[in-house]
Parts: C-alpha cells; structure tokens; sequence
C-alpha cells in the first residue's frame, strides 16, 4: 500500500502541538508499536458514522494504522482525557461512505491526500469501539 510520509516540521513540530490543543479537531491516538511494543502517539481525527466511531489514515499505510492493525487495540481522546478502545479493520467495500465523511469533517487539510491517493483501499479505516 502507498504511504505519504509527512515532512519532519509536521512530525516534530505541527503533530505535538495538534494533539496537545485539538487543532482541527485531533485527538491523540496512542498505539503499541508493531515491532517494540513501546507506545506512539499521533494526532487523529475521529469520525462518526452509523452511530460507530472510525478513524481514517489520509494518507494511506502508515505506521499507526499498521501499528493497529496488529495491536487491535488504542487509546484515543483529547489531551489528558485519553481511553481505551479496541478497533477493527473495515473492508475495503465498506470504506465509501466513511472516508466521505471524513472528508467532509477534516476539509482541506487532507484534500491532497485523497487526490494523490483516490483509491479507498489505499486509505485504512478501523472502526472503534470502547474497550
């Protein structure tokens, strides 16, 4: 799967900030990593759909949603208020109407991803539910 890896400013600078403040809606998602187990965090921005909570990674296979896929398992909240939440990989087929929703709810900021990466099988989605 394609990857868009984010330039250095916006994993060291623009991430830690997005996750400490909500910008653009963030949360922070913590995951154990894959490999290691020690734990990552990143800024997300959940979406509900159907009552269900999903995130969507924009820009395609990154280490969070493999991180996840492996783990099954995360935390997720506004800073200081994180919880537990077990996650499931949506089929590809069912990814449309989530990834437009997501869309919508992000805007701009993740326009370009989509564009470069049309595609909804290049995009993971996990549906979450409380653990």
């Amino acid at each position: 799967m394609p990857y868009l890896r984010p330039p250095r400013l916006v994993r060291q600078v623009f991430n830690p900030i997005a996750m400490r403040f909500g910008i653009g809606g963030t949360q922070a998602l913590t995951v154990a990593g894959r490999v290691t187990g020690v734990a990552h965090r990143v800024p997300v921005i959940a979406v509900e759909v159907d009552g269900a909570v999903h995130l969507v990674s924009p820009r395609g296979e990154t280490d969070w949603a493999r991180n996840l896929r492996v783990a099954g398992a995360c935390r997720l909240g506004p800073h200081g208020d994180e919880r537990p939440w077990r996650a499931t990989e949506v089929p590809v087929d069912d990814r449309a109407p989530i990834i437009a929703a997501y869309r919508a709810q992000a805007g701009r900021a993740v326009r370009s991803f989509f564009e470069k990466l049309p595609d909804a099988a290049d995009h993971p989605v996990f549906r979450l539910e409380p653990a």
